[in-house]
C-alpha cells in the first residue's frame, strides 16, 4: 500500500492562498482547517468517477464528494457531453431556454412535493426562498429549524457564526432538537400563532424516528404552520425523489440543491402551486443566472442517468457494505469508547470521542492523517456515487483499519504528538447542536 508524503505543491499554494484568500477557500468544509495541515492535500487538480488527483499527482478514493454534489462521478461523460453540446448552443440568454421548462417538468413528476419549481444557484438561495415564500403564504414571520440550512442572515444568526447578523433578525428563528416531536410541539404551542414555517433536514447524522417525520408534518398542520423539508443533501441522494419519497411523508416546500446536476450550480425550491405562486405577486425570487442552461443541460443528464442506472440500489449496497465494515473493525478492535459509526447507511460516517489528552478534534486528524497518506480523501460522513465499487469500499475499509490502528495507539497512551504528523482539524464553522 502506498503512503504519501509529498504535498510539497499544495503547501506552496497553500502558502500564497492564505494571503488572498480567507480560509484559503472559498468554501469554509474544503478549507486546509477541516484537514490535517502538513499531512494533507489542500489542493485538487482533477476528478473522474470516484476518484480525485491533487497538484502533487497522489490520487484518492474520495468520499467526500465535492461535498455531496457529485452523485454519478467526477467527468461523467454523459453529462459532459450535454454540457459541451449546450455550450456551443450559449450559457445564458435574454429570455428563458426550453430547458427551463423541461427540467421543472421533469422534478414535478418526481418530487413528491413539487407542482411548481424555481431555479436557483445554491443551497443558501434555495432555504431563503423557501423561507420568503412562507412568511409571505402565512403573514408571519418567525421560522423554527432543525439542521443547518446554509449562510443567508435568517439561519446563520442561530450560530456562533453570527457576526454582522442584526439582533432583530436573529430573534425570528428558533431551533428545536432532530427526532423529538415533543419538543416541537412545546415550541408551536409557546409560539402559538407567530411561526410561518418549521424547516428541517428530514435525516440528520441518525435516521428518523419511527413515526417521527409523520408527528412534525401533522405537527405543523394542526398550527397552521408550512412544513419545509431542506434536502439540499438529501434530494437525488436517498432516493430520486429525496427523503421525503423514502419516508413518504410531504413537505410543503422543498429546497434543492448539490446533487441535482452532479456537480454543475444548480439548486431550487419547489412546492406548491398555491406557495411557489407568490413569487408572481411580490415574493421576490430571480436570479440572473436561475436560469443558466449549462447547469440544466447537466440536471436533465444527471436525472435521466441516475434513472437509467438504477444508482440508488448501487449505492444502497455500497453504504451498507461499507456501514457494516466500519461496525465490525471498530468493534474488533476494540476502539468502541473511542469511535463510532453512525448516519443512513447510504451516508455512513465514521466519528471520534476524546481519547486522553487528546480531543475528538484530534482523534479524526490522527485516523484522517492516516487514511489520506494510504489515498482515502475522508472528512466523517461519506458520500458514495455511481462510480464507487465494492472493491473501493474494501480496499477503503482495509485502510480504515490501519488508521484505527494508530487511534489504539493513542488509546495505550502513546502521546499525539508523537503520531500527529501535521496539525490538528480546527473547523471555522461551528453548527449549532440541534
Amino acid at each position: 500500500m502506498n503512503v504519501y508524503n509529498n504535498f510539497a505543491r499544495s503547501t506552496e499554494l497553500l502558502a500564497r492562498a492564505k494571503k488572498v484568500i480567507p480560509s484559503a477557500s472559498q468554501t469554509y468544509s474544503k478549507s486546509y482547517r477541516y484537514y490535517c495541515e502538513g499531512a494533507a492535500p489542500a489542493f485538487i487538480e482533477r476528478g473522474e468517477g470516484c476518484r480525485l488527483w491533487d497538484v502533487d499527482g497522489n490520487s484518492y478514493i474520495d468520499y467526500l464528494l465535492a461535498l455531496g454534489p457529485v452523485t454519478l462521478g467526477y467527468c461523467d461523460p454523459v453529462v459532459d457531453a450535454a454540457v459541451e453540446c449546450q455550450l456551443r448552443k450559449g450559457m445564458v440568454f435574454s429570455q428563458s431556454s426550453p430547458l427551463e421548462v423541461e427540467l421543472a417538468e421533469k422534478l414535478v413528476d418526481i418530487i413528491p412535493s413539487a407542482e411548481m419549481v424555481r431555479f436557483v444557484k445554491n443551497g443558501s438561495d434555495a432555504t431563503s426562498s423557501a423561507v420568503r415564500l412562507a412568511r409571505a403564504y402565512t403573514g408571519r414571520d418567525l421560522i423554527l429549524s432543525c439542521g443547518y440550512h446554509g449562510m443567508q442572515d435568517w439561519y446563520i444568526g442561530t450560530s456562533e457564526n453570527n457576526l454582522g447578523v442584526p439582533m432583530a433578525v436573529q430573534s425570528l428563528i428558533k431551533t428545536f432538537p432532530y427526532n423529538d416531536a415533543a419538543a416541537l410541539d412545546a415550541m408551536l404551542q409557546q409560539y402559538s400563532g407567530q411561526v410561518a414555517a418549521v424547516i428541517m433536514e428530514p435525516v440528520r447524522t441518525e435516521e428518523p424516528a419511527p413515526g417521527y417525520l409523520e408527528k412534525v408534518r401533522a405537527l405543523a398542520d394542526s398550527h397552521g404552520v408550512l412544513l419545509i423539508f431542506d434536502e439540499v443533501v438529501t434530494g437525488f441522494r436517498i432516493a430520486l425523489g429525496g427523503a421525503q419519497s423514502h419516508y413518504g411523508v410531504t413537505p410543503d416546500l422543498t429546497a434543492l440543491g448539490k446533487g441535482l446536476a452532479n456537480g454543475m450550480p444548480l439548486s431550487a425550491v419547489v412546492g406548491r402551486s398555491d406557495i411557489m405562486q407568490l413569487a408572481d405577486e411580490g415574493a421576490f425570487v430571480s436570479l440572473t443566472f436561475g436560469g443558466e442552461t449549462l447547469s440544466l443541460a447537466a440536471a436533465l443528464a444527471t436525472l435521466d442517468q441516475l434513472q437509467k442506472r438504477d444508482v440508488f440500489t448501487h449505492t444502497w449496497s455500497l453504504g451498507n457494505r461499507f456501514y457494516e465494515g466500519m461496525v465490525s473493525l471498530v468493534t474488533r478492535m476494540g476502539l468502541n469508547d473511542v469511535a463510532y459509526v453512525a448516519g443512513t447507511k447510504i451516508m455512513p460516517g465514521l466519528f471520534f470521542k476524546p481519547c486522553g489528552d487528546a480531543s475528538a478534534n484530534d482523534v479524526l486528524s490522527l485516523f484522517q492523517q492516516e487514511v489520506i497518506s494510504r489515498g482515502v480523501l475522508f472528512l466523517g460522513v461519506s458520500y458514495l456515487c455511481a462510480s464507487h465499487s465494492e472493491g473501493d469500499i474494501d480496499f477503503t475499509l482495509s485502510v480504515f483499519e490501519e488508521g484505527l490502528a494508530k487511534v489504539a495507539l493513542l488509546k495505550q497512551g502513546v502521546p499525539l504528538q508523537k503520531l500527529l504528523r501535521g496539525e490538528s482539524y480546527r473547523p471555522v464553522f461551528k453548527r449549532n447542536k440541534t
